[in-house]
């Protein structure tokens, strides 16, 4: 089985890695001549982990659809937004049975739809084609070979199984899950969580705060999950608690550092010349809110997070609308 991975940021370097440590051969693609360059004749990727060499079996093009040709798995990288121009330029080149692996974690604007739903409708595959692999996977850790586990999402639990095996690694662990549903938005929505984290910790805010923050997040996405016919199961896993804790208490998380210089009275703009990286929980809350808006959902911290991304609302301004909303049962709206 041969793999191609579209996308030399952070991630798709990362499990480029993983794939080959797991004895899967890899293509990838990089969009940048240099890039393809240094990975084909250097082994390694000089803008992400220069100093993280891969196995010999690891090749690289600037080629979307060499890399592509003759893949099984074709594992998806590039920035959630981007997705659906992207791929519809390359499936002329997908191989009959592929499977077409996502690993981003956002929700596309405009439509509201799940990365595999976008996957499915511009590839036109049928759905147990498209797994997701998602997790507590922060990729600095997972390059260097620190042991970190995986979740698998597929409606096709043996395609996921061989996902799976073409990615087990003695540092990296992969397990299955059938709820597509549930794993990409406890992937998409911790993102916008890690943002309020960051924002919070960048106030001064103390360890009671940034504990609700995750806890009442957990529950936000878990209310969005079940109108959307997920498995409640899920956001007790890697792909709910586990992906949200990592990405809201990790300095190396893109969405918390971003997050913070919010929390410090940065714009927007600021923000983003100063990580310099995608950060997708500020596009991803726009569509998460207008997803739970239209499942009449009540997620009081991602709006809250779009109105200082989008609307200017000053950070002191959405606290106090948190903490001034109506008195509640805790487990009530589930």
């Amino acid at each position: 089985m041969r793999a191609a991975v579209l996308g030399a940021g952070s991630w798709g370097t990362a499990m480029a890695k993983v794939l080959a440590d797991a004895g899967t051969p890899v293509r990838m693609w990089a969009r940048r001549q240099e890039i393809a360059q240094s990975i084909q004749r250097d082994k390694f990727n000089p803008d992400y982990f220069p100093h993280v060499k891969f196995p010999d079996h690891v090749s690289a093009t600037v080629d979307p659809l060499d890399a592509i040709a003759g893949a099984h798995l074709v594992l998806l990288a590039v920035p959630a937004q981007t997705m659906r121009g992207n791929l519809a330029q390359w499936t002329t080149a997908l191989e009959a049975d592929a499977t077409l692996v996502s690993l981003m974690k956002g929700i596309e604007l405009g439509t509201t739809k799940r990365m595999s739903e976008v996957i499915v409708e511009t590839a036109g595959v049928p759905v147990n084609r498209v797994a997701v692999v998602t997790g507590p996977n922060l990729a600095p850790e997972i390059a260097a070979g620190q042991p970190a586990a995986t979740v698998i999402a597929c409606t096709d639990l043996a395609r996921a199984g061989q996902v799976q095996d073409a990615i087990y690694t003695p540092y990296f662990r992969p397990y299955t899950n059938a709820d597509v549903v549930g794993c990409e938005l406890g992937g998409a929505v911790k993102n916008v969580i890690a943002l309020a984290y960051g924002i919070a910790l960048a106030m001064g805010l103390g360890d009671n705060t940034r504990a609700s923050l995750i806890t009442r997040g957990l529950a936000e996405t878990s209310r969005l999950g079940m109108a959307l016919g997920a498995d409640p199961r899920t956001f007790a896993g890697l792909a709910g608690l586990g992906d949200l804790v990592a990405t809201c208490s990790s300095p190396l998380s893109r969405n918390r550092t971003f997050g913070e210089h919010l929390g410090r009275g940065d714009t927007l703009e600021q923000a983003e010349l100063a990580t310099k990286q995608t950060a997708e929980g500020v596009k991803s809350c726009l569509a998460i809110r207008d997803l739970a808006e239209a499942h009449g959902v009540e997620m009081p911290i991602t709006e809250q997070v779009e109105k200082v991304c989008h609307e200017g609302l000053d950070p002191l301004t959405a606290l106090k609308n948190l903490m001034t909303r109506g008195t509640k049962n805790e487990v009530g709206g589930y």
